[in-house]
């Protein structure tokens, strides 16, 4: 299915070492604010307490928000779940270790999060007073868990995208694709600590779904590109290539548009839950085509693809002669 069929080829190859100058510039700005910034972690990382309360009526988000605010908490999550009438809390420790009108001293004197004060303080100036149903306590240590599960799915994601790309095209490809996929990860990384925007498991989520996203467009574009070799066996690499980005605009605009409407709907109407995890989303998506089309296609012509790398020459019975 096609919108439209280009029929001159786009000479992107013409213009390769432009786009990967700007690609680098933008990987080592990203890497530079990750280094510099780094990620503005949620409790699920950093460690905190998650209230459930229950009220008789509709609560007002927005109402218990400015209430948290007000008593210290720098940056509260408060969202509704289920229905209009629960709403669930998100609390780090350092947020209820800076509002003692939330919090008691435990034992040891720390401040923890008090659940009557958080009551009586906060939550009743939303309504009537509400029934809290659960209090939980996410340490430290299992957010260092959760980090460590991730960076090890994010590995493993990357290795299988290679070993695949590698057994179906040729080893330039894989190289060339998971540097591309890298490119989008740590842009979204990237972006995240630039706004210190809130890192969540939904974002690591959103991440993850992102490299698998974005290899599907360099697949099609690598089969384009084997494709071409077979048929265009006078055409030189940069023609081959051209022709293969330019043959798939069409399909990628149908692919990635339609995606990109289901997401930006998640964004406008999901709320705060899913805000964030349509943003990493978002950026992956947008820059998951730059990388396919203009740093994982440019990257195989650096590395020396050839139609021999992809296309065994064949030989005639009994002479040994290359067809």
């Amino acid at each position: 299915m096609e919108f439209f069929r280009i029929k001159k080829d786009i000479p992107f190859m013409r213009h390769a070492l432009v786009f990967n100058v700007i690609s680098f510039i933008t990987f080592l700005a990203a890497v530079f604010f990750l280094a510099t910034r780094g990620l503005n972690f949620s409790i699920e990382f950093t460690g905190g307490v998650v209230v459930e309360a229950g009220y008789s009526q509709s609560a007002s988000i927005e109402t218990i928000r400015d209430a948290l605010i007000a008593k210290g908490v720098s940056e509260p999550q408060v969202q509704n779940f289920g229905t209009s009438r629960d709403v669930m809390l998100r609390l780090s420790l350092k947020d209820i270790a800076a509002a003692p009108t939330i919090s008691s001293p435990d034992r040891n004197g720390q401040l923890v999060l008090d659940p009557a004060k958080l009551t009586a303080t906060v939550l009743s100036q939303a309504g009537a007073s509400p029934e809290i149903k659960r209090v939980e306590f996410v340490g430290p240590q299992v957010g260092q868990e959760l980090a460590t599960d991730g960076a090890l799915a994010l590995l493993f994601v990357i290795l299988g995208i290679v070993i695949y790309l590698a057994f179906r095209f040729e080893w330039k490809f894989a190289v060339a694709a998971i540097v591309a996929n890298l490119h989008d990860v740590v842009i979204i990384l990237g972006f995240f600590a630039f706004f210190q925007w809130e890192f969540s498991l939904s974002v690591l989520a959103a991440t993850l779904a992102v490299l698998g996203y974005s290899v599907n467009e360099s697949v099609v574009i690598a089969d384009r590109i084997r494709e071409n070799f077979r048929k265009m066996r006078k055409s030189s690499v940069n023609h081959v290539i051209d022709n293969a980005i330019t043959s798939t605009i069409s399909r990628t605009m149908i692919t990635h548009g339609l995606t990109e409407t289901m997401v930006l709907s998640m964004l406008i109407f999901g709320g705060p839950t899913l805000h964030y995890f349509a943003v990493a989303l978002t950026i992956g998506i947008l820059f998951g085509i730059y990388s396919s089309v203009l740093v994982m296609a440019p990257l195989t012509r650096w590395l020396g693809i050839t139609r021999e790398d992809l296309i065994k020459p064949l030989k005639k019975e009994g002479t040994g002669e290359v067809v």
